[in-house]
């Protein structure tokens, strides 16, 4: 479990209860300058992708089973998945090498997914290091588990214009808009929308 929201809510000036609520979401609007719309949007995604802002790294231990559920065009067959069940480094070797900067298996297993968001990849640490002046996180990667796992989704928003998806309101088409470009799907649109939907709430 991660202390990332305790840190988070340090910054911004809330009790840092680690518990996730109202006065942390307005107060997160606020010190990072967000309109109620863009704050919703935002913070319904990542509260999504990280179980409610507890989790900030990605987990690849996979039963055979579940690797078939997530990944079944790498994995037809549970014969597939067999090898690399349990074994986060192999399977991070074999869904990462190769794809968003990681040419070697321990890149690939060093850069797996952080932050609220989940940024992945060599090729978007180096983006989000440049973008944010923040060149320690290529050595240290795992700054982004805590130190910076809001920032991560903060400038996820910000390089893929979703701020300006958000900018049209909270309603059901942006919201699915906004999801397709986090999940690349629709996975967890009913959780997505209500949280976004909820927050928003909060804001207003």
């Amino acid at each position: 479990m991660s202390d990332a929201l305790k840190k988070l809510q340090e910054k911004i000036g809330s009790t840092p209860d680690g518990e996730f609520g109202p006065n942390t979401a307005r107060n997160i609007a606020r010190f990072y300058d967000l309109s109620a719309e863009q704050a919703a949007h935002l913070l319904g995604q990542a509260a999504h992708e990280s179980g409610n802002f507890k989790l900030t790294r990605e987990n690849l231990n996979y039963s055979a089973e579940a690797m078939c559920r997530v990944w079944p065009r790498r994995f037809p067959t549970l014969e597939s998945a067999e090898p690399y069940a349990r074994n986060p480094s192999k399977l991070a070797a074999k869904v990462y090498v190769g794809r968003m900067g990681n040419e070697t298996p321990e890149q690939a297993a060093l850069y797996i997914g952080r932050g609220f968001l989940q940024l992945t990849g060599l090729e978007n640490y180096k983006a989000f290091a440049a973008d944010m002046r923040l060149p320690e996180v290529i050595q240290d990667p795992s700054l982004c588990e805590e130190e910076y796992a809001f920032e991560t989704a903060l400038w996820f928003f910000k390089r893929n214009r979703l701020f300006d998806i958000a900018n049209d309101g909270v309603n059901d088409d942006t919201i699915k808009m906004i999801t397709k470009r986090v999940n690349g799907g629709y996975h967890g649109l009913e959780d997505r929308s209500k949280k976004t939907k909820d927050i928003y709430r909060w804001l207003t």
